[in-house]
């Protein structure tokens, strides 16, 4: 099923648009947001497992956002703090790799670390997905503490 990750030619030349000023120059981002929108709306089945860890805080008190544009690119999940992209593939993915890897660059020159897992992955390894983006977190973060599992032997300063 190709639904996702297609980059909207020149959307960085135009500003996103304004809510008060409507679709902006060229509209671009008004499609980008649009599809955005379509995206959340229309969730596969690890998606909104996945989403159902991440939302509101839940997974170690931090905030992610679901389908949310990223330069030209619509990204499945992400945290700003710390930059965490989190992308789910499906069948598609296998036959679109260079693609993937052009955009995890583009990801990844913005400062993101990206990670990856499979549709199947998440339906049938959902602990083991949130340990792995749990301890990327805790990889990423400037002073992690102990309790968050960084701490000696399990003691606390």
């Amino acid at each position: 099923m190709m639904r996702k990750h297609l980059p909207i030619p020149n959307s960085t030349c135009h500003p996103l648009p304004s809510p008060a000023c409507g679709r902006g120059a060229g509209g671009e981002g008004n499609v980008l947001l649009e599809r955005a929108k379509s995206l959340r709306t229309n969730q596969t089945d690890a998606e909104q497992r996945l989403w159902h860890h991440l939302r509101a805080h839940r997974f170690m008190g931090i905030k992610f956002k679901r389908q949310k544009p990223v330069g030209n690119y619509i990204v499945d999940f992400v945290c700003f703090a710390p930059k965490l992209v989190v992308e789910i593939d499906g069948g598609q993915h296998a036959e679109q790799v260079v693609y993937d890897r052009r955009r995890d660059a583009y990801l990844q020159s913005e400062g993101f670390t990206v990670l990856r897992f499979w549709n199947n992955q998440i339906l049938n390894e959902t602990e083991a997905v949130l340990e792995s983006i749990r301890h990327t977190v805790i990889t990423l973060s400037p002073d992690p503490s102990p309790a968050c599992g960084r701490g000696e032997n399990g003691i606390s300063a």
